[in-house]
């Protein structure tokens, strides 16, 4: 089979959806790689290391018109109009996109949506939405530590102690269990705060202290549980009391680390202008979920898509792809989900085969044979 991969044209993208480790392991499988000039350049690869591992360098549209393209970002209408009539793409789509999952459809082209993975044990490996978080839970508080104008860690020095940064996560899912664990390292005081009662031990395990809005209802109860490892929309009720527990603490904080998301929904509101104003001055808030929120803002409806801003005294930072800024490792582990996906849709003599009985191709497979399989 001949498998594309070509350079990322979002903006701001820096990641790459196959790396020369992949790259060997897909030609010493019998597939023919061409990889578009400088298409790794941004994370750390050059062409010349993908030719040393088997692949050929190429234009944008010998990539395109491969039986099968790798990518990291949904195709644009204008590489879509690229792709041959049957091709297969991979990558992570953005499955909640109607409108280019029918342009897709449209143009005859299967794709598989990686995000849209079940979360079971089975598909750990190429689960592109875990690997991407981890990593981006880790930026977050590097980015913090460096808009913050004070030491994270407490010094003991001939000038006087300085008091360790005390630092809250919204959201202990992989992004918000990892700064957790980057926090605790630099050595800041910690606390987190999540609707689903069972990562109240993982957050302490990590060195963090759980900020716990006891439930009133067995309905509340119930609806914290989430699933398929995802959050689910709490009560009006419940999200009052967590609101008011949660202001109380950020007024204290000196860092706000902000990740909750809802797969297909706004994400919530959780830091309030209110609190923004009530906030120490020189306090950050890094928001993961910024340009996903009710009218482009986040879990902070102050947040603003890739910038950093001030208000109120506090900055607000709402990079919307922190993993891309570390794109050499990024690009590496999502890599290796693609070439674990793969092996579940090429069988052993390099053909294309879709078993729509397996649970995580059904669960990947948004559009085949010009027809959008699953509705945003």
């Amino acid at each position: 089979m001949h498998i594309g991969i070509p350079k990322e044209t979002a903006g701001g993208e820096s990641r790459v959806a196959a790396t020369p480790e992949t790259v060997k392991k897909l030609v010493s499988a019998g597939h023919r790689v061409t990889v578009e000039h400088d298409a790794g350049v941004a994370a750390s690869v050059p062409d010349a290391a993908y030719v040393a591992a088997g692949a050929s360098s190429g234009t944008a549209a010998e990539v395109f018109g491969a039986e099968m393209v790798l990518k990291v970002r949904a195709p644009s209408v204008a590489e879509i109009a690229q792709m041959r009539r049957g091709a297969v793409v991979v990558g992570m789509l953005n499955p909640f996109d109607a409108e280019n999952n029918a342009r897709m459809a449209a143009a005859g082209v299967t794709a598989f949506a990686l995000e849209a993975a079940p979360r079971t044990t089975r598909a750990q490996s190429m689960d592109v939405l875990s690997s991407q978080a981890n990593i981006a839970g880790y930026k977050a508080v590097m980015l913090a530590a460096n808009l913050y104008q004070r030491f994270m860690p407490m010094l003991m020095t001939a000038a006087g102690t300085v008091k360790a940064a005390r630092l809250v996560v919204l959201g202990a899912g992989v992004a918000g269990l990892q700064a957790i664990a980057t926090a605790k390292r630099l050595g800041a005081v910690i606390e987190a705060s999540d609707v689903r009662p069972a990562v109240r031990e993982q957050i302490e395990s990590l060195g963090a202290k759980f900020i716990d809005v006891p439930f009133e209802t067995d309905e509340e109860r119930e609806i914290a549980k989430g699933v398929g490892g995802y959050a689910r929309p709490m009560p009006a009720a419940w999200l009052a009391r967590q609101a008011q527990l949660v202001h109380t603490r950020l007024t204290q904080a000196d860092i706000v680390i902000s990740t909750a998301l809802i797969p297909g929904r706004a994400a919530p509101t959780l830091i309030s202008e209110d609190t923004v104003k009530a906030m120490k001055p020189g306090s950050v808030i890094i928001d993961l979920a910024a340009g996903r929120g009710a009218n482009g803002g986040g879990n902070c409806p102050l947040s603003v898509a890739d910038e950093v801003v001030k208000v109120h005294g506090v900055t607000i930072a709402g990079y919307t792809n922190l993993a891309g800024m570390v794109a050499a490792d990024a690009s590496a582990l999502y890599a290796r989900n693609v070439l674990d996906f793969l092996k579940l849709v090429i069988d052993k003599e390099g053909k294309l085969v879709i078993d729509t009985n397996d649970d995580i191709v059904a669960a990947c497979l948004m559009c085949r044979d010009g027809q959008v399989l699953r509705a945003a």
